[in-house]
């Protein structure tokens, strides 16, 4: 999609003339947007429009006489060929942080930032010796760019209490009860994924995520006040809201916090832009520092969103076993990006199904060694035969969010015992964080390792976490929890969904991923802790037999895998064409082994 029709080499240019009438040296641009979410709508696409840098995660600088743009390891590649380079450096983010480029670059300079784009611990992060960061009343990025396309004006729509298991009503008093106990007045809700949570609404406002943009303050008698046009929401939701919640334009907003003055406000500092805190003190408020009240409570998943993921992963494992099907029979001489939409023809098949919950991940060979590797067309690769092919994906349903992935070998030939070893020994690790038993209050940091272990054995590693939590038809990486090791302070708990996704990349070869989603729930076994946890697998897709070396599978793994392919076929089969009950039937068949397996 074109962001605009101003040449992409003239955009910096304007940038810099906009900055300079603002009196500063430069500017910040982040990638997310007002609500600072992981998606964004085509009118705050504000760092493509800049760089032409697409990816989902990174920032860029500009000076008048120097500029970069920075990203993580998953987007390095891409920032390559996206971003000319004779405009922009390109960097990777935590070798080089946009503090220490400042630092060497901006000595003695006011370079501005937007304090609506910016939450105070990424501000905490540019901080540079030398540089004075400046929050402006204008973005130049705005004023540069004459043909934005305009803000959306999708309708807000009702997510009923048989799909959110949970009165609005009941939710807001459960929360405020909290926020009173803690001597606060209010709480400022600037994260779109909790404003859709508590007041169970939804929207479309953005690509892949099914939110609405607007803000809310919860307030300690349990009332609220939602910011978006009246005019957006669709025929009933006013009445279901009820008049506890009051709905006002997104103008009123400034307003109603400087009503706050002399009140004791929350925000959390990860999740708000500065300018909430700003306009919160100027009108005498006391702000302090909190985690947001939605963000635990929407993680752990009630009894009826529980029951959703489960069906929304049935219709996703009806989708899953037509696909792979499909590909069993053509994949070599198929594009990357062709499968991609046969994929989404086959979920499509479901009138449940809504859009994918993240653009697919469909890499062949030497692309699958990046992790967020993203097809385009015309720039995808053809599936060679005798080649590793991954595919990531996921959907979004009315009842749950699903994302899943699968690692495929496309013949003729037999795989080599090279990628065969290395593909056993991820799926070792998933099989080990699958089958672990837990005590309450374990973090997923401490059960990172087990997904580990059998590469570590034989010097292999992945660079990416291990699991992150799946929102209830919302965003599909949700925290506070996942499965890392970097060490969060967040107990895993009973009703919590968390992917399961170790892997292995071989640079300029093949990338290796197997992927399911799991449910925390209560274990029947009652340790001298007390509450032991479990995982309920959510996730039904056959894992590719001719990947797996059984011989490197022990007893109880293989007892695994051979239970996991039975209920596949338990689950799947029946509601299938009858070719594809056949082909699930072979592919889910016990795998036995003639030699003893190892540990």
């Amino acid at each position: 999609m074109t962001l605009s029709s101003i040449p992409l080499k003239e955009r910096p240019t304007l940038v810099r003339k906009a900055c300079e009438a603002l009196g500063v040296a430069g500017f910040i641009i982040p990638r997310g947007d007002e609500y600072l979410g992981e998606y964004v709508a085509p009118c705050s696409d504000r760092l493509a429009w800049l760089t032409g840098f697409t990816g989902s995660a990174g920032l860029a600088v500009i000076l008048q006489d120097a500029a970069a743009v920075f990203s993580d390891g998953r987007y390095t590649v891409q920032m390559e060929e996206q971003v000319p380079h004779d405009l922009w450096e390109r960097r990777h983010v935590s070798m080089e942080p946009a503090s220490d480029w400042l630092e060497k670059n901006a000595q003695g300079a006011r370079v501005g930032y937007d304090p609506k784009l910016v939450s105070r611990s990424m501000l905490a992060s540019w901080s540079a010796p030398g540089v004075e960061l400046v929050p402006l009343a204008s973005n130049p990025i705005d004023q540069a760019w004459l043909d934005r396309p305009a803000a959306p004006a999708n309708p807000v729509i009702n997510h009923g209490v048989e799909l959110a298991g949970e009165a609005s009503s009941s939710k807001r008093h459960r929360l405020a009860a909290g926020v009173r106990k803690a001597g606060q007045d209010a709480v400022v809700l600037a994260d779109c994924t909790s404003v859709a949570w508590l007041l169970n609404i939804r929207g479309s406002d953005v690509p892949l995520t099914p939110v609405a943009h607007g803000y809310g303050l919860l307030h300690a008698d349990g009332q609220a006040e939602l910011f978006v046009d009246p005019a957006r929401l669709e025929s009933g939701l006013a009445a279901a809201l009820g008049e506890e919640v009051t709905v006002q334009a997104p103008s009123a907003l400034e307003r109603r916090l400087a009503a706050l003055g002399g009140k004791v406000v929350r925000l959390d500092p990860v999740t708000t832009p500065v300018w909430f805190e700003t306009t919160l003190k100027a009108a005498g408020a006391s702000v302090v520092d909190g985690n947001d009240p939605c963000t635990l409570p929407k993680a752990v998943k009630n009894l009826t969103e529980q029951a959703g993921a489960r069906q929304a992963h049935q219709r996703d494992g009806i989708a899953m076993a037509r696909f792979l099907h499909s590909v069993s029979m053509s994949a070599a001489g198929q594009r990357e990006t062709d499968l991609v939409e046969r994929l989404g023809m086959f979920r499509q098949r479901s009138a449940d199904y809504r859009e994918q919950s993240f653009d697919a991940i469909s890499a062949s060979g030497p692309n699958g060694a990046y992790p967020h590797y993203r097809a385009e067309v015309g720039k995808d690769r053809v599936l060679p035969a005798n080649s590793v092919y991954l595919i990531d994906s996921g959907g979004q349903y009315p009842f749950g969010t699903t994302d899943i992935t699968r690692t495929l070998w496309v013949g003729p030939e037999s795989a080599p015992q090279d990628v065969k070893e290395a593909f056993t020994r991820v799926l070792k690790g998933n099989i080990a964080l699958s089958r672990v038993r837990f005590p309450s209050g374990t973090t997923g940091h401490r059960l990172d390792v087990l997904a580990r272990a059998a590469l570590w054995q034989v010097g292999l590693d992945y660079d990416h976490g291990t699991g992150h939590g799946i929102g209830s038809y919302l965003s599909v990486h949700e925290g506070p929890q996942n499965i890392s090791p970097a060490p969060r302070p967040t107990a895993l708990e009973a009703g919590m969904i968390v992917s399961n996704e170790p892997g292995y990349y071989e640079p300029g070869a093949y990338g290796i991923r197997i992927e399911n989603l799991m449910l925390v729930k209560p274990s029947s076994y009652q340790g001298a802790k007390g509450v032991f946890l479990e995982f309920e697998i959510l996730s039904y897709t056959p894992i590719d037999r001719e990947l797996i070396d059984v011989t490197l599978l022990d007893d109880a793994e293989l007892a695994w895998l051979n239970a996991y392919h039975a209920e596949v076929l338990t689950r799947v089969g029946p509601v299938v064409e009858s070719d594809v009950q056949e082909w699930l039937e072979k592919v889910c068949a016990p795998m036995m082994r003639e030699t003893p397996g190892i540990q």
